[in-house]
């Protein structure tokens, strides 16, 4: 049967855009503050978890909420086909030209936190089932769209899915949180707590970043007034082209330092303001140890100290200072740390602990990920990227970032960024464009349907 998929998903895009514009709007952060027994991970994501669910059982699809954790949308009987995406979204940090959860179009573009990373995807993939079902093409084999709530920082909600619900894995499946052609492998990720005493004795306090997994674009520093500290300031960062904003007090005196965010599995992307923070600090007072480590990851691949792999697949190790504290002469930075499939982290503490610049101490340890990229699922997921778009030209992918392919089994990364196109995830002014939106549909509506026929 040959179907026209794009003609398939047309009827659909009006509707498909104003569903995805109200889901942005949809304050999604995870929120400790509001968090309870029945919100898991607080009031925003319990909304964007319940407004989806809300949609799919008026389509007449079987929703299951699994304790809010996630809500999974199912339709048909046979062998399991299955898509994993995310209703959680990062914090907003950094200037924005348009309202962060707004869901606005400029210029056939939609600007707002989640539109690329996930809701934009995930909804997406929804549409993609409803013209399958309404076009009875779900025959033979059941499908399975789960949005997850805890992805950005833990996916506790597929460990629950899974092994707490014991819901089963799927013969095939993949998760719309990554690029187009297709990712068959991801580096291993984990994350390391970098302690180190040291002696800067009119700081009263230092702060950077709001998660590991995004490079650091604004720190902040709490002086003891020093008149000399304004012009030291001009000094240093005029010669870095770094802005900064400096603020005089009686008593107190405030540095902010400004960088450029970038997803932490790029950290080469973006500029971090914290690590800069204490290059300057450095610098101002002389302090060996405090510029050896800001050098160390300004540096992103671990090259400076030694620590540096890089695989056949999976390519360089990356580093990425995601959070920076200090207070009562201790100096804390988080590390959101990637590798390739020849790096055993393990080696990794060993090593950084053995020279004696503070203390590290891994947590959270995730392998790599890596599929035969010869297999029949990724065979069959190429051939429908390239016959769908006319691209047959851009090889297929491994990727630094962890996405719920790791979660899962048969699973991997599916689109749906599109080669040649800004990628801003996790950055100010996070967008999607509404013809890569569209297309994305279709190209999931058959990767559905083709998986669920592959024997």
């Amino acid at each position: 049967m040959n179907i026209d998929f794009k003609k398939l998903l047309k009827p659909y895009k009006d509707e498909s855009i104003i569903s995805l514009q109200n889901w942005i709007k949809i304050d999604s952060v995870y929120d400790e503050t509001t968090k309870t027994n029945e919100k898991p991970f607080g009031q925003g994501v319990y909304d964007a978890l319940e407004y989806i669910a809300t949609i799919a059982e008026k389509e007449g699809f079987n929703v299951d909420r699994c304790d809010n954790y996630c809500t999974e949308i199912s339709f048909g009987e046979g062998e399991l086909i299955a898509i994993y995406a995310h209703a959680d979204v990062v914090p907003v940090t950094g200037k924005w030209d348009y309202e962060a959860f707004g869901g606005e179009i400029v210029n056939e573009i939609m600007y707002g936190r989640g539109t690329s990373d996930d809701k934009g995807p995930a909804m997406a993939a929804f549409y993609a089932l409803k013209a399958l079902k309404e076009n009875n093409l779900i025959d033979g084999y059941k499908v399975s769209l789960v949005i997850g709530g805890n992805e950005e920082s833990g996916s506790q909600c597929l460990e629950h899915y899974f092994h707490k619900l014991h819901k089963p894995y799927p013969k095939y499946g993949f998760t719309p949180d990554g690029d187009f052609p297709l990712i068959y492998g991801e580096k291993g990720i984990t994350g390391f707590i970098h302690n180190l005493l040291v002696d800067l004795p009119q700081v009263v306090s230092i702060k950077g970043g709001q998660a590991v997994n995004s490079v650091i674009d604004e720190a902040r520093c709490i002086f003891k007034h020093d008149y000399k500290l304004s012009k030291a300031c001009e000094k240093f960062f005029s010669l870095i082209n770094i802005k900064y904003q400096f603020i005089s007090g009686s008593d107190l005196d405030e540095l902010v330092v400004y960088g450029k965010s970038a997803h932490g599995s790029l950290p080469q992307l973006g500029v971090n303001a914290g690590l800069h923070l204490l290059k300057f600090l450095g610098w101002y007072y002389h302090d060996n140890d405090v510029s050896k480590i800001a050098s160390w990851y300004l540096e992103p691949t671990g090259r400076m100290f030694d620590c540096f792999y890089e695989g056949e697949h999976l390519h360089e190790t990356t580093y990425n200072v995601g959070l920076i504290n200090f207070e009562q002469n201790k100096l804390t930075l988080v590390v959101n740390f990637r590798y390739p499939e020849n790096c055993n982290p393990r080696d990794v503490e060993l090593k950084m602990n053995e020279l004696e610049l503070g203390q590290v101490k891994f947590f959270g340890y995730g392998e790599p990920l890596l599929v035969d990229p010869n297999s029949k699922m990724i065979q069959t997921l190429y051939k429908i990227y390239q016959e769908e778009t006319g691209d047959y030209t851009t090889p297929k992918l491994t990727i630094g970032g962890g996405t719920y392919a790791r979660e899962s089994k048969n699973t991997i990364a599916f689109g749906s960024h599109f080669p040649g196109r800004e990628d801003n995830i996790h950055s100010p002014n996070e967008k999607i464009h509404l013809e890569d939106y569209l297309n994305s549909q279709s190209i999931y509506a058959r990767a559905i349907y083709e998986l669920g026929k592959l024997k």
